[in-house]
């Protein structure tokens, strides 16, 4: 059974993320940030990626949250994601759906930890 908000999509590909904090980030094991606060950039390189029809391979994404706190208990973040320049406007409207959690899956879970979005921009974003 599909949920109604879950839609056709799939990234495969690199996972990037860096912060401020002093070592491995105690966010991902759901504790404290060490400094109190973390501020994350996470970027994405789809190596092979659909969202229903609309390909995706080769695109780029990446995000900069600020938790203020615990990223799970709060007080919630502010986000901000910037898609990749070379994008379509289709690919770019199907980006936004996944990255922003309309879509369904793994990133509507994490919608719910975001206070703020603060846009969703397009930007050159190359890896090498």
């Amino acid at each position: 059974m599909t949920d109604a908000n879950s839609y056709d999509w799939k990234l495969e590909g690199d996972y990037f993320e860096g912060c401020n904090c002093d070592s491995i980030c105690p966010c991902i094991f759901l504790l404290d940030p060490d400094k109190g606060y973390c501020n994350v950039t996470v970027a994405w390189h789809i190596e092979k990626g659909h969202y229903e029809s609309t390909q995706l391979n080769g695109l780029n994404a990446v995000a900069v949250f600020v938790a203020p706190g615990n990223m799970f208990t709060g007080p919630k973040m502010k986000a901000i994601f910037y898609l990749d320049k070379n994008a379509s406007q289709e690919q770019s409207d199907a980006l936004s759906k996944i990255f922003s959690g309309q879509s369904g899956g793994f990133f509507a879970a994490a919608a719910s930890l975001i206070g703020e979005m603060v846009g969703i921009k397009s930007a050159t974003i190359t890896f090498g």
